[in-house]
């Protein structure tokens, strides 16, 4: 069973950073490309970024890129997402999640909830 426990979400201010964590278990991490996929309030899941597998490719949402920085940790079974010079826009529960590019439909944790207000 698939299983994704995300973290480090919380309150920042405009203008600050964020890392959040995912660690997965239940299946075979290093061999899966992975994603970050957010939800706003009362707008639709939105993709964010990939990484894949083997090669770590990286790929990012225009409204990120540049700010945001995916990673992993395949010793860790963990993917994180350091999100840099947030605002407003970026207030979203942020879900890891077992998905390929622009993919927002895969297997979700729980989510954590990243909210950028002064």
């Amino acid at each position: 069973e698939v299983q994704l426990v995300e973290s480090g979400g919380g309150l920042v201010q405009p203008g600050g950073s964020l890392r959040l964590s995912c660690e997965a278990s239940g299946f075979a991490f290093r061999d899966s490309t992975m994603s970050w996929v957010r939800q706003a309030p009362g707008e639709g899941l939105e993709w964010v970024s990939t990484i894949r597998a083997n090669d770590r490719i990286t790929a990012y949402a225009a409204s990120v890129r540049g700010r945001f920085t995916i990673s992993r940790d395949n010793a860790k079974n963990t993917v994180y997402l350091q999100m840099n010079s947030l605002n407003s826009e970026d207030t979203a529960v942020y879900y890891c999640t077992k998905a390929g590019l622009y993919e927002t439909r895969g297997p979700k944790g729980q989510g954590t909830q990243v909210t950028v207000s002064s």
